[in-house]
């Protein structure tokens, strides 16, 4: 039986060790302790853990502008995709966002992640050809 709660510092280990052991998940500097603490704190809610009798299994972080939802780092352990587990974490979020008034929601895909790509199309979400997305970094923090 899988059990979805809300995501904690409590789970920052294990989300992170989750993260290491996923195909197409980037983990930056921005994934640091301190910056997920924040990130808890600004999107008090919003982020979740599924966990099975083995342990922490899949979670999603859910934040927003005020405007648009945006979520990260949306994952399930390999061998239990296919049973909705994704499909619960990221409808806990889209709710959290519709109850402040939040109606759209975004997601970014690496390119190199083809499995990704297919599940997000394949749920509805929908490949954006109107944008381009452009980032800056401060000088000596490329991996932020």
């Amino acid at each position: 039986m899988i059990n979805i709660r809300v995501m904690t510092m409590d789970d920052y280990d294990a989300v992170i060790e989750l993260m290491r052991n996923t195909p197409g998940i980037s983990l930056r500097d921005a994934d640091s302790r301190e910056a997920t603490a924040r990130y808890l704190q600004r999107n008090p809610g919003m982020s979740f853990v599924a966990e099975s009798e083995t342990g922490l299994c899949g979670c999603v972080m859910c934040g927003h502008d005020g405007r648009r939802g945006y979520l990260q780092h949306v994952l399930v352990l390999p061998e239990l995709r296919r049973q909705g587990i994704a499909q619960s974490l990221v409808q806990r979020c889209l709710s959290s966002l519709e109850a402040l008034g939040i109606g759209k929601c975004h997601l970014d895909v690496l390119k190199t992640n083809d499995a990704a790509a297919r599940h997000w199309k394949n749920q509805g979400w929908q490949l954006r050809q109107d944008i381009d997305r452009y980032s800056f970094t401060r000088p000596g923090n490329e991996n932020a």
